[in-house]
Formats: structure tokens, C-alpha cells, sequence
């Protein structure tokens, strides 16, 4: 099938709605998460607990159709228990592979830094190269293969930081938030009419179409001047007095893939500035490394994220037909 950006526009606004059946409120939230995955990326939700994280992504595995599974991670939890393993099955006298959790198409990391760092390199692999090495055997993931992590940032007792190669690798870094009041006693009701706790969502999607709707974003154009405002933000990151060890250049290529993958959402086919400057602190601000003496001020990296959109300037919003023609369709980033 053929798709058209209007398509993809048209498919996202189907899963919005069943999601939000179950995560009321949170449109926001659910759209960056949502750009995350079309752009083919990882995702690590930070916030505290009970705010719905794993909900939404249990939500977004039920209205896509997506092969889903959960890891809780534990100090006990060992590599295998994640790829999996290779065991010795007597009927057959011959040694078995037994595919473990990893082998799904939506994963739920759930509080991943509450295990070693052993345990969480396991997925460092399977995150970048879509692939699980066991005993030396090397094992293709399915596609789409997405991880959804989830992380408290206020409980460090039991918990190992994610180290920064590992961060690095999620595209974005977002938080839920507390809902408002109206939202949060339209939740009570709809639970009181529902006479359980579960909501059962329709199938919108399936895995083919999410993969449809990966690939048309890749066909979302990008002008020059765009390429070098993405670039202009990212280096500011790096030259900030108040940095210590600024965004990769990972973070760029998220930057322009997050960029496609909203102008997609919106309806257009191709990339203007109020894209980038959206996601440019859910895509950039867990990369840095603020200096040691500036963690008493409580400087966030969001807010050097910020300071840098408002110091780089913002090119002008080419005109559609400039920006759509066959000589700035830019197809993989």
C-alpha cells in the first residue's frame, strides 16, 4: 500500500482515540510518545509512580496490535532472563534456543534502573542493531522492535543509573505529569461507569501499518535550512559554558528524525522550524552533562535545551511548495 503523509495523520488520530479511552488527559504526552515510535525510536518515560506509564504503554500495544511484553526489572534480574537462552531438550537430544521477552515488537522496560548494569546492557544491543546475541548466536528481532522504559527520578536507593552510552540510544526523554482536576474526576467516573479496572481497547493498527507509517516519514522533506538549524541547536549544546559534555551527534539524527515524524502527525510533508524547537528538549536534554558546581543552582539540562532554541536563530518557514519538491524529499536520515 501506498501511504500519503494524510494517512499517516489519518492512523495516528485512530490510536489517539483508544488511548485515550484508557490515559485521559494526556494528549500531549501521548503525541511525543507516539512521534517517538514513528520515528522508529526508543522511548524512556521519567516520572514518578503511578502516572500511568506502563498504562500507556500497554494502551499503545493494544491499539496497534503489537506483540507486547514487560520486563520488571529487579537486582536479580539476569541478562538471560531477558534474550533468553540456549537449553538442552532431551526429546530431541539437541540444544534448543528459548527466545525471552526481548523477541516482541513493543517492550516495556518497567523502573530499568532498578537492575545491575549488566543486566541492563542486555539491551543495548538489541536497542541499536534490532538483534540479541546468545551463546555466541546472533538473533534477528522483530520489526518494529521499540522499547518503552521507565524510570522514578526521585528514588535512588536500589537503583543503578543508567550509564550515558545506554541513555544515549533513547531517541526521547519525556515525563507524564500529574493530570488536572478535571481530568482527574472525569477518570474516577468513567471508572465508576466501567465496573472494572481494565479498559478494553479496539485494534486500530497493526505492525505492517505501523512499519507503513515508519517508512512514510522517511519520505517527509527537509530543507537545507532546516539541516542547519537542527545542527546550529545541537553544537550550541556542546559550546554552553554550562555543559560539561554536550549532545552526540545521536542527537542530531534524533533530532531530524523526531523533526519528520511530527511534521508527519501534523498532516505535512515537510519539516518547519516549530518542529525541531518542539522536540528539541525531549530529543536533547538527557544527553548532556551539566558541570559538577552547577547541580547545587538546580540548572536542569532542560533549561540549557531552552537557552539554546532561544540563542540559535530560527531560519524562515519555507513555503510548502518549496519544501515538497522531488529535490528536497530526503528519503533515511
Amino acid at each position: 500500500m501506498n501511504l500519503q503523509v494524510a494517512d499517516v495523520q489519518r492512523r495516528a488520530e485512530l490510536v489517539f482515540e483508544q488511548v485515550e479511552r484508557a490515559v485521559v488527559g494526556k494528549r500531549p504526552v501521548l503525541e511525543v510518545v507516539l512521534i517517538g515510535m514513528l520515528a522508529d525510536g526508543h522511548v524512556l518515560l521519567e516520572d514518578f509512580p503511578g502516572l500511568a506509564k506502563t498504562l500507556i504503554a500497554r494502551s499503545f500495544a493494544q491499539a496497534m496490535s503489537l506483540d507486547f511484553a514487560r520486563v520488571q526489572f529487579t537486582p536479580d534480574l539476569m541478562p538471560s532472563d531477558i534474550t533468553g537462552s540456549t537449553i538442552f531438550d532431551e526429546r530431541s537430544r539437541d540444544f534448543e534456543f528459548r527466545p525471552g521477552p526481548i523477541f516482541a515488537n513493543l517492550i516495556l522496560a518497567d523502573e530499568i534502573n532498578r537492575s545491575p548494569p549488566k543486566t541492563q546492557a542486555a539491551l543495548l544491543e538489541a536497542m541499536q542493531e534490532r538483534q540479541a546475541t546468545v551463546e555466541g548466536v546472533t538473533h534477528q528481532l522483530p520489526r518494529p522492535f521499540l522499547v518503552l522504559a521507565t524510570q522514578n527520578p526521585i528514588e535512588y536507593e536500589g537503583t543503578y543509573p543508567l550509564p550515558e552510552a545506554q541513555v544515549d540510544r533513547f531517541i526521547l526523554r519525556t515525563s507524564v505529569g500529574y493530570p488536572e482536576k478535571g481530568e482527574e474526576e472525569h477518570m474516577l467516573k468513567a471508572r465508576l461507569g466501567r465496573v472494572q479496572d481494565e479498559v478494553r481497547l479496539d485494534a486500530v493498527m497493526d505492525s505492517r501499518a505501523l512499519l507503513e507509517c515508519q517508512a512514510e516519514v522517511e519520505t517527509v522533506a527537509v530543507a537545507d535550512e532546516m539541516v542547519t538549524y537542527i545542527t546550529a541547536l545541537v553544537r550550541a549544546t556542546r559550546e554552553n559554558p554550562k555543559v560539561q559534555v554536550g549532545s552526540s551527534p545521536r542527537g542530531s539524527l534524533a533530532l531530524l528524525k523526531l523533526a519528520r515524524a511530527r511534521a508527519a502527525l501534523s498532516g505535512r510533508d515537510f519539516v518547519v522550524p516549530e518542529d525541531v524547537q518542539e522536540l528539541a528538549i525531549p530529543a536533547l536534554a538527557h544527553r548532556l552533562t551539566l558541570r559538577p558546581e552547577l547541580w547545587a543552582q538546580r540548572i536542569r539540562s532542560a533549561d540549557i535545551v531552552a537557552e539554546c532554541l532561544q540563542a540559535v536563530p530560527v531560519p524562515p518557514t519555507l513555503p510548502a511548495a518549496m519544501m515538497s519538491g522531488p529535490a528536497n524529499r530526503q528519503a533515511g536520515a
